[in-house]
């Protein structure tokens, strides 16, 4: 079923009011405190939160279903540039373990990769669209369809000015070498990228909240105060957000970057208070011009859940940083792609040809997906692409006459039959709606997509391989039927020669995660649970 919009899906969660209105204590820290209470859901949450027995908790997350043409021409989405899953499912095939299904999100395990896609040629129009069509690897009977946005690089020295607001979490759970530490040391190696006109403030909360470092383009004294941070403490969130917020609000820079980036493992232990006054303000300050960014750290009491929607909400994006090579990806090498916007509330709309295509499904963006009547209508909210941020869609289609996955229907009345060949010789017709940062209303592009390409034998090459490899590797984690007999081994094949460079680094390192995805197929890590799996 369509879910409303980005927004009202990541406004249920009545967990992040941590950040603004209430204090938490961990369980015994405090013999003062007032009681407190476990994370929940609002009533009206799409999928509820799924806890596994280590703490962990991840958004319920079902694969998405097959649909008839014939019932449901029309697919339309968010555009989804997160990369948290990808990283977070790397450190647990890192330590010997397969993820839970639902930390799976495949298309952040897609869009962690970047591909040669071409350049947009005006800025007006920010980013390309490429399509292209293949025979799928797993199934002789269905067609991939990959659609690819390219937004405009941006060079460093052409950057506008940025004022930054580190809000940090110094709690007493982020005592661990894969949190704190790993946070100074990434937040530094942001500091070492900034420009002279770039202003960063430090917020940290715990037992209270306070502002460490007053925003500074000195990038000795941010190091030196990011070097002072200690963990020790409970939880107390508190005015933290709204702080931090403030801090940004007093250092505004008109024209330029204004972002919050929370870097924290997410566990907000809460008593419940006013869910709706926390989404006030984070919609105000966004709708205002400070976004907000969720950098996600450490295991064990991790929130997932959390660090996704709360990006989601602050029209920033969300990061997994398991490594300081992961901290140089995000907060170095792609810093222009998380800061600056040059698109927002981006939409994707795919209307199939029942004279051509019978049936299709959308591989990944479950939690991405819009209504029909959402995609023209500017008050929904949408997914943001940053500088050279990349986005790729993988429909799997069957061609008209080809077998499917529905079953044929009983009575005469039900069959879906495909109406006669039109005259256009379009298998598809893709629509995809943006505003430009600072614009109210949306642009539109259309792309028709020739029938000429459902004939094609040729199976994925080059990129689309290594892209069907990727997708094929984390529709397999999460156990998804529809995957034939393909092996991890089918995935490596398929991913091909990787290059070199950085790029090239990173997938080898993929080819290296089906390896240990193959050996650890017999210990799995805890499920929370049936929720989110197929």
């Amino acid at each position: 079923m369509p879910i409303p919009s980005i927004r009202s899906r990541a406004l249920t969660c009545v967990a992040i009011g941590a950040l603004l209105l209430s204090g938490c204590e961990k369980a015994g820290r405090n013999a003062n405190s007032q009681p407190t209470e476990s994370i929940t859901l609002d009533a009206s949450s799409d999928a509820a939160d799924v806890p596994d027995p280590s703490g962990e908790k991840y958004k319920a997350n079902d694969i998405s279903p097959v649909h008839a043409v014939a019932d449901a021409p029309v697919s339309t989405f968010a555009v989804d540039v997160d990369t948290g899953a990808y990283a977070n499912v790397r450190r647990f095939l890192n330590q010997g373990q397969l993820p839970p299904k639902d930390a799976v999100r495949t298309e952040e395990m897609i869009n962690y990769f970047r591909y040669d896609y071409p350049l947009p040629t005006d800025r007006e129009a920010p980013f390309s669209v490429t399509t292209d069509v293949a025979q799928t690897p797993w199934n002789h009977d269905t067609k991939l369809l990959r659609i690819g946005l390219r937004g405009y690089d941006l060079n460093y020295g052409k950057r506008p000015p940025a004022n930054l607001v580190f809000l940090v979490d110094v709690s007493g759970s982020m005592d661990e070498p894969d949190k704190l530490p790993l946070v100074k040391a990434a937040l530094s190696l942001l500091a070492d990228n900034l420009q002279p006109q770039d202003k960063v403030g430090i917020v940290v909360y715990a037992g209270a909240a306070g502002v460490v470092l007053e925003p500074t383009s000195d990038a000795s004294e941010i190091k030196a105060a990011l070097d002072q941070l200690n963990a020790g403490g409970s939880t107390a969130g508190g005015e933290g957000i709204k702080l931090a917020y403030d801090t940004a609000r007093a250092s505004f820079i008109k024209g330029g970057i204004n972002r919050i980036l929370l870097a924290t493992d997410g566990d907000f232990n809460v008593g419940i208070t006013d869910q709706r006054q926390l989404e006030q303000l984070i919609e105000k300050e966004r709708d205002d011009g400070i976004t907000l960014t969720t950098l996600g750290f450490g295991q064990g009491n991790f929130n997932d859940s959390v660090m996704e929607s709360m990006a989601d909400l602050g029209n920033g994006n969300y990061a997994y940083i398991d490594s300081a090579m992961e901290a140089k990806k995000v907060l170095g090498e792609e810093l222009s792609s998380t800061l600056f916007t040059i698109a927002k509330d981006v939409k994707v709309q795919v209307e199939f040809n029942p004279a051509y295509v019978s049936q299709y499904r959308l591989i990944g963006y479950e939690n991405r997906a819009l209504a029909e009547q959402d995609f023209a209508n500017d008050k929904v909210d949408a997914g943001d692409i940053g500088a050279g941020h990349q986005v790729t869609a993988i429909y799997e289609v069957v061609p008209a006459g080809a077998k499917g996955w529905l079953p044929d229907r009983h009575f005469t009345a039900n069959t879906r039959s495909a109406p006669a060949a039109g005259q256009n010789n379009e298998m598809a017709f893709v629509r995809l709606r943006y505003k430009l940062p600072q614009g109210a209303t949306s642009r539109l592009i259309e792309r028709p997509i020739a029938t000429t390409l459902l004939a094609t034998q040729a199976p994925p090459r080059g990129d689309m391989a290594f892209a069907t490899a990727v997708a094929a590797f984390a529709q397999k984690l999460r156990g998804d039927t529809r995957l034939g007999d393909i092996g991890y081994a089918d995935i490596r094949r398929l991913a091909g020669d990787q290059g070199n460079g950085q790029q090239g680094y990173w997938r080898q390192e993929f080819v290296k995660l089906t390896e240990l995805a193959e050996a650890g197929q017999t210990h799995p890590a805890p499920q929370g649970g049936e929720a989110g799996q197929e």
